[in-house]
């Protein structure tokens, strides 16, 4: 059987598939546990620099979790029936990685939305660095129409990333807005034509990998470190990252390549 989270890495650029095209990507219990696997394999390999998250087919990044399987089983409607359902009750780390939320990842993901991207794909997308998404997409939280609530950090997160009006719109309706509208708030980086996703995002993920491994990590570790602290205590970090990046064998490397004109040989040390 085809593997419902593929993973295929080039160079130093790992690309991560939501592969169930025929359920728009719907997160089911095992694809959450495989994508929370594939997040820890990232974080872990030391060749690996970039992430980029996409969804398989035409129609869908990722249509939210399997409303068959996933949200039953979390509100005690359904029980365990298979191995994975009962490691995603039992590993509380599962939704957390799978979500890209309280899990310490210093790399850079991006992702390549090729469709619509609705509930846990949107909040999955928040954990993200840099989103790129088809003409064609369209984003929502349609939760609270359910009586649910976006469980995953959207409530956390989005007024943190887009403006409070309209992040509390998106929470509080349960409507869906289109690439455009995204764009204009800040809820994506581009909006490009459908056939040009992935493409594009993985051109901005080699042009990421192509730079200090080190200075990379540490620039996204800072940011994560300094949201929401004082100017004082945010420099406190900053120096920290400096200290740490400048005594790098890279940190040399990078001005005597430019100096002696040649393309630098990182090595993320």
């Amino acid at each position: 059987m085809t593997e419902p989270v593929q993973m295929n890495s080039t160079g130093h650029v790992l690309c991560i598939t939501l592969n169930a095209p025929e359920r728009r990507n719907a997160l089911t219990p095992e694809m959450l546990c495989r994508l929370a696997d594939a997040f820890i394999s990232f974080a872990q390999d030391p060749l690996l620099r970039v992430a980029v998250v996409t969804g398989a087919g035409e129609q869908a990044f990722c249509a939210g979790g399997d409303l068959a399987r996933t949200l039953p089983l979390l509100t005690g409607d359904r029980s365990p029936e298979d191995d994975w359902d009962r490691r995603l009750l039992a590993e509380p780390q599962v939704l957390a990685v799978s979500g890209l939320r309280d899990f310490p990842l210093d790399k850079p993901v991006l992702a390549a939305i090729n469709g619509h991207c609705l509930a846990a794909g949107l909040e999955l997308i928040l954990g993200t660095d840099i989103r790129i998404a088809s003409e064609r997409a369209r984003f929502g939280l349609p939760e609270v129409q359910r009586a649910l609530l976006p469980f995953s950090g959207s409530m956390a997160r989005l007024p943190r990333q887009v403006p409070h009006a309209n992040a509390m719109q998106l929470l509080l309706t349960g409507d869906s807005i289109a690439a455009g509208e995204a764009l204009r708030i800040g809820l994506v980086n581009e909006v490009v034509s459908h056939d040009q996703v992935l493409a594009r995002t993985m051109a901005v993920a080699q042009r990421i990998a192509q730079n200090g491994p080190l200075a990379v990590r540490a620039i996204k570790r800072t940011v994560a470190a300094t949201s929401g602290l004082p100017l004082a205590l945010s420099y406190d970090h900053e120096n920290a990252a400096w200290r740490e990046v400048r005594a790098s064998a890279d940190a040399r490397e990078g001005p005597r390549a430019f100096v002696e004109k040649r393309r630098p040989r990182y090595e993320g040390r």
